[in-house]
C-alpha cells in the first residue's frame, strides 16, 4: 500500500510543469473544533514539512491567514452559516469584512476559494435561501477590488443534497431544495465556479455493511458494481457518489459545472460498533483516493477528468459532537506526530515506473535524506523527525557515534531512516516533505549504525552517508517524453496567446 517514490529531479520538474498547465488538487482540510492543537504558525511549518500544497479552513481566522503568508500554500476560506444572514441582507457588511478579513493578507496568504455556507440543506429552517444572495454579494465585493477571477466562490453541500444516488445514472438532486439549487447552479455556470461536495464512503458502509463491501468503499480492486442503466462498472463507492452528481447535474442541463470534492475521508478510531474505523482502514481509504485521483483516471462515467480532493482532516478534533469517529478523522494528532502515514507528493502517488525503489537481495531498505533538498527543507525535516515524529536522535549529537560527519545530509539520512524503520519501512513513511529517498544499499559506518525493521543493525564497510543515486534509463526516457509533451504543449498555448 501507499506510493513508489520517485528519486529524480527530473520528474521534480515534470509534476512542475503539470502544476502549472493543469493537474488535479489534493488538500487537508484543517478543522479547529478542538482545545489542544497547535498554534497556526506551527500548522502552516507542519503542512509545508508534509508538502501539503491546498488547505481548506471554515472561517477567515486572521490568526491561520496570517500563518499561511509566504508559504505557497493555497487557501480555500469559508463563510460561517452564522454569517450568511448578514452577508445576505447588506452589501456593506461583505465589503466591509473582505476589507478587514482579508484584503490584508492578500496575495501573501494565497486565498483561491471562498466557500459561502456548509452543507445548509442539512441545517432546520430556511437557511438555504441565504446562500445564492450572500454568493453574490460576496462577489460583488470581489468584483470591487478587481479579484474575482483569482477568487473563485462556491457553496458545500452534503451529498444529502440528492435525492437518489443509485444507480449513479440516476442521480437526481432533492426537488425540495430546487427553490435555491436552480439559482445556485445559474451562479456556479455563469462564473466558472465548482459545485462542492463533501463525501464520505464511509458513512455509506458503516450504515449498510450487508450492502455495501468494505472493499467497495476502500478503493479496493476485489469488488464491483455495474450501473444496470449504462453498464458502467464501478470499482469503489467514491466514483460512484461523483457520477450520482454529475448526472444530476445533467439532468438539469448543467453539463459545464466542475465537481469538487470539498470533504472526504476515513477515521482512524470509533465507538465499538464502529469496527471499521481504524488506523489501517484510514490509510488505504486516504492513499488509494490520492493515487486515484491525481493519476487523473477519472470516474466510469467522466474517464480522464480531473477531480481536485480535501481530505478531512488534518487533526483530530476533540471538541466536536457525536460518536467516537467524529473526533478522529485526523490525520495528526496535537502534538503533531502521524496518526499513520500519507503521502502528499504526487511522485509519491503516481506510479510511472516499475524501479522506482529498488531494494537490496533480500528486501532490506533504508530511507535517507536527498543532497537536492534546500538546507532549510531538511533542517525542518529533521525538526520534525527528532520532534514530533518521536526519533531518538540521540546518535546524532557530539561526541556520539553518527555525530560525524557533522553536517545537515547525514544527521537528516540517520533520523530519516530511523523514523522510516519505526513505522514499519512502509514508503509513505520516508517522505519527509519530498526530502527523503529510499535506497537499497547500507548507510551504516563506523560505529554508526542504521536500523532496520525490527530494530536490526547492520554493519558496511563504507564510512560515507549513502546520498540518491540516479534513476535508471527507463525513467530518463519516460521523463523526456512525457515532459517534453508538456512543454511543448505549454509553448504552443503561450504563442496563440500571444497572437491576441
Amino acid at each position: 500500500m501507499g506510493g513508489r517514490y520517485k528519486l529524480l529531479f527530473g520528474i521534480s520538474l515534470l509534476f512542475l510543469l503539470l502544476d502549472s498547465c493543469r493537474g488535479t488538487k489534493v488538500g487537508v482540510c484543517y478543522g479547529r473544533n478542538a482545545d489542544d492543537l497547535p498554534t497556526p504558525d506551527k500548522v502552516a511549518k507542519l503542512v509545508q514539512l508534509h508538502n501539503i500544497k491546498y488547505v481548506r479552513i471554515y472561517d477567515s481566522n486572521i490568526q491561520v491567514l496570517k500563518a499561511f503568508a509566504n508559504t505557497g500554500v493555497e487557501l480555500m476560506v469559508g463563510v460561517t452559516n452564522s454569517d450568511l444572514l448578514p452577508f445576505s441582507q447588506f452589501q456593506s457588511n461583505v465589503d466591509t469584512w473582505l476589507k478587514n478579513s482579508i484584503l490584508p493578507y492578500y496575495p501573501a496568504t494565497k486565498i483561491t476559494y471562498i466557500t459561502v455556507g456548509a452543507e445548509v440543506t442539512e441545517i432546520p429552517g430556511n437557511v438555504s435561501a441565504l446562500v445564492v444572495p450572500a454568493m453574490q454579494n460576496v462577489l460583488t465585493a470581489l468584483k470591487k477590488v478587481g479579484l474575482h477571477k483569482r477568487i473563485k466562490v462556491s457553496s458545500t453541500h452534503s451529498l444529502g443534497v440528492l435525492s437518489r444516488s443509485f444507480p449513479p445514472s440516476a442521480g437526481a438532486f432533492n426537488s425540495s431544495h430546487a427553490f435555491f439549487l436552480k439559482p445556485l447552479l445559474e451562479f456556479l455556470a455563469e462564473n466558472q465556479s465548482p459545485f462542492m461536495i463533501d463525501l464520505y464512503p464511509y458513512y455509506a458502509y458503516r450504515d449498510s455493511p450487508n450492502s455495501v463491501s468494505l472493499d467497495y468503499a476502500l478503493f479496493q480492486p476485489s469488488s464491483e458494481v455495474i450501473d444496470p442503466n449504462t453498464g458502467l462498472v464501478y470499482t469503489n463507492m467514491f466514483d460512484a457518489q461523483i457520477d450520482s452528481v454529475y448526472y444530476a447535474l445533467m439532468a438539469l442541463n448543467f453539463r459545464t459545472i466542475k465537481i469538487m470534492v470539498a470533504e472526504t475521508g476515513w477515521p482512524s478510531k470509533g465507538s465499538p460498533k464502529e469496527k471499521a474505523a481504524t488506523p489501517d482502514n484510514a490509510q488505504t481509504y486516504n492513499t488509494n483516493l490520492i493515487r486515484h485521483v491525481i493519476n487523473d483516471s477519472g470516474t466510469p462515467a467522466k474517464p480522464g477528468e480531473e477531480l481536485d480532493v480535501y481530505i478531512f482532516s488534518l487533526f483530530n478534533e476533540n471538541r466536536k459532537p457525536g460518536l467516537e469517529s467524529e473526533r478522529n478523522w485526523g490525520l495528526f494528532y496535537p502534538d503533531q506526530s502521524s496518526v499513520y502515514s500519507l503521502d502528499f507528493t504526487r511522485e509519491g502517488a503516481v506510479d510511472l515506473t516499475t524501479n522506482a525503489n529498488v531494494t537490496s537481495l533480500n528486501g532490506t531498505k533504508w530511507c535517507i535524506a536527498t543532497s537536492k533538498a534546500s538546507e532549510m527543507n531538511l533542517q525542518n525535516a529533521l525538526d520534525w523527525a527528532c520532534g514530533p515524529g518521536n526519533v531518538d536522535c540521540s546518535a546524532i549529537q557530539p561526541s556520539q557515534p553518527c555525530f560525524e560527519p557533522d553536517n545537515l545530509v547525514s544527521h537528516a539520512s540517520y533520523a530519516f531512516n530511523s523514523y522510516y524503520q519505526q513505522n514499519g519501512a512502509n514508503d509513505v513513511a520516508c517522505s519527509f516533505g519530498a526530502t527523503g529517498v529510499i535506497v537499497n544499499k547500507d548507510p551504516s559506518y563506523d560505529n554508526c549504525l542504521y536500523m532496520t525493521v525490527g530494530g536490526v543493525n547492520k554493519t558496511a564497510a563504507s564510512n560515507t552517508t549513502a546520498i540518491a543515486s540516479t534513476s535508471s534509463s527507463t525513467q530518463n526516457e519516460a521523463f523526456t517524453l512525457i515532459s517534453s509533451f508538456f512543454l511543448v504543449t505549454l509553448l504552443s498555448f503561450l504563442s496563440i496567446i500571444g497572437k491576441f
